[in-house]
């Protein structure tokens, strides 16, 4: 079953209405149970299909007790290694050889989230008793929530107890409201924008291959840079939007995964505001941890300020991996940990140099703004490259445009990012000026209203006017 799309919807309300008949935590946890289990199930077509998946989930759950029993070291260390172990020969990446791999298709779809669920109890379920008991219903209700089953958001297992589990919250009128309001939102920017978008930077590749003049092939090439970061985020967050006002139903608040990623004036800002969830996490159980192995071990206090540098790239780096098993995704981790890791260095070097007082002042400069956002997204499209293309089809944008090309289409990149994200800044900050009582009027509920229905006007339209099918959730192959 698709996420998002309206037999998604209709399924997920009826679910929500069952939901809803008792407030007994028993009936509720057994109402998401086999909503879970049953929209894991449509994806599956021979039976067959299923088993390596419910093996990992299974192994997970036994690692997940043993470890909270009180597994000594030895045995806990064993456990994450089978875990990362088990999921990258599931997922088939390249450096394990392929004989050892399955034969046949499996069922594969949102097992990198699972993995994330599996991997955040066991290495919780040392240090916190109450995680390592969790039961088999509740594990599997956190684990496979197909609310976030397809592409997340990564929510932590003591924000999904708190709020699904031990205390739900309440759904009033006006939290029922607001979330029909993200469906909404989600649905619109799914199935029209990024629709749209995406239709438009096809035309253009095509374009591209046909274009004889240089400098047109030159503002082809970074037109279409330029156009995949915003086609996966109104993609990624429309999905993002719709899955958490979808679970709202169910008392399950999933956290927030993007805001306003391209407002970023730096690279590490954006994946601050970027797929925050995962950033979090890899946050929480990868940079810390490594930042304090690293931090004991150097004594030049020179040093100590770029470790986060060195930290950082790791970090990313491993993100960039985890998005594919081939040396494109491979490279997408090289620039993506650079590009952190630089920024990173920058940071201290300027501190060191002008001091933090004047390094933020220079921060609050429009000009300076102006750049720096404008670079930040032209960055973003330039490592996007390696994300949803290959080397030979990027081979074949690049050897027509040769070096002297590729010079322009960088300039032409670099100059729209500021110019356009530079223009949008300024139209956010008129259009949120007029006001009332000090609430920006476009921000009003009535105002929200009418934004609302003209968005599920224009769902309606594309879906059954155009019939122009939405594109697939771009994550849901990771």
């Amino acid at each position: 079953m698709e996420v998002p799309s309206f037999p998604f919807l209709g399924a997920a309300a009826v679910a929500a209405l069952l939901y809803a008949l008792s407030p007994r935590r028993g009936w509720r946890e057994t109402v998401l149970l086999i909503a879970n289990t049953a929209f894991l199930l449509t994806f599956v077509h021979r039976p067959l299909e299923a088993i390596p998946y419910a093996a990992f989930v299974i192994l997970g759950f036994g690692l997940v007790r043993m470890i909270g029993a009180g597994a000594p070291k030895a045995a806990y260390v064993a456990s994450i290694v089978g875990i990362v172990a088990a999921f990258f020969w599931l997922k088939r990446y390249s450096f394990i050889p392929s004989a050892l791999f399955l034969p046949g298709p499996y069922l594969l779809v949102g097992l990198s989230y699972v993995f994330f669920r599996v991997l955040h109890l066991a290495i919780d379920a040392r240090e916190e008793p109450t995680i390592g008991r969790i039961g088999p219903v509740q594990y599997i209700n956190y684990t496979l929530n197909f609310t976030a089953l397809v592409s997340g958001p990564i929510q932590r297992y003591e924000d999904y107890r708190r709020t699904a589990v031990e205390a739900p919250a309440a759904l009033r009128l006006a939290e029922a409201g607001e979330a029909i309001e993200r469906v909404v939102a989600g649905l619109f920017k799914f199935m029209v924008v990024a629709t749209f978008i995406s239709m438009a930077q096809k035309k253009l590749a095509g374009a591209f291959h046909h274009d004889t003049a240089l400098t047109a092939k030159a503002a082809d090439a970074a037109l279409l840079t330029a156009l995949y970061p915003i086609y996966l985020f109104f993609n990624f967050s429309g999905y993002t939007s719709f899955v958490i006002g979808v679970a709202r139903f169910f008392r399950i608040e999933l956290p927030e995964n993007f805001n306003q990623p391209f407002r970023a004036l730096s690279f590490i800002e954006y994946w601050n505001r970027w797929h925050m969830s995962l950033s979090n996490w890899l946050k929480t159980y990868v940079y810390n941890p490594l930042l304090m192995v690293m931090a004991r071990r150097v004594t030049d206090r020179r040093l100590m300020p770029y470790l986060g540098a060195i930290a950082l790239f790791v970090t990313f780096f491993l993100i960039g991996v985890w998005h594919g098993r081939t040396s494109n995704f491979f490279f997408f981790g090289i620039l993506n940990g650079g590009g952190v890791a630089v920024n990173q260095a920058y940071r201290v070097w300027m501190n060191e140099r002008f001091g933090r007082k004047r390094f933020a002042e220079l921060g609050k400069r429009p000009v300076y703004q102006f750049v720096t956002r404008g670079l930040t997204f032209a960055w973003v499209g330039f490592t996007l490259l390696w994300f949803w293309s290959d080397w030979p089809e990027l081979g074949s944008y690049a050897g027509p445009l040769g070096a002297g090309g590729l010079a322009v289409a960088a300039g032409l990149l670099l100059a729209g990012s500021c110019l356009g994200l530079g223009l949008l800044q300024g139209l956010r900050v008129a259009a949120l000026r007029p006001g009332i009582a000090g609430q920006p009027i476009l921000t009003s509920r009535y105002v929200r209203t009418v934004w609302v229905t003209l968005m599920l006007m224009a769902v309606f339209a594309v879906q059954t006017v155009m019939h122009a099918a939405a594109p697939d959730v771009v994550y849901k192959t990771f």
